[in-house]
């Protein structure tokens, strides 16, 4: 499974692949680019990554919310490349029997993958271009 996409990312399709007949709700986190990051306009984002690093390290991550939240169905897919204002840049599908599960694991997962999956991400705006969030923790 590749948790990693150059193309735009099709939410509807990740609902489809966890939900089950048994799940009472399906959350949908969608990251998406804005126009603004710390007090500076941003015009748009480019997303790199190591590849095999950043997908074991996704794929970890869903492994141990599923460990924390039994039941819980989860899909993730990341876009990687130059996003405009407004585009997808992450979505996180969680199905479950219940919907406090659903929103618990899928705020798991997007605190988690932040924080341990090596994504860089570079802003561009008027006053130029410039790597944030991963640099220096790799």
């Amino acid at each position: 499974m590749s948790y990693l996409t150059d193309s735009p990312i099709d939410s509807a399709a990740l609902r489809r692949q966890v939900m089950r007949d048994s799940d009472g709700a399906c959350v949908i986190f969608e990251g998406v680019v804005r126009n603004h990051h710390e007090g500076k306009r941003v015009e748009s984002i480019f997303y790199d990554a190591y590849r095999p690093m950043a997908e074991k390290e996704i794929e970890k991550v869903i492994r141990s919310v599923e460990l924390d939240f039994p039941g819980v169905a989860v899909a993730v897919l990341h876009r990687l490349g130059q996003l405009g204002i407004g585009d997808i840049s992450i979505t996180i599908a969680c199905a479950a029997a219940h919907r406090a599960d659903a929103y618990a694991a899928s705020r798991a997962i997007i605190d988690r993958v932040k924080e341990t999956v090596p994504i860089w991400k570079k802003e561009r705006g008027p006053d130029g271009e410039e790597w944030v969030g991963w640099q220096g923790r790799c």
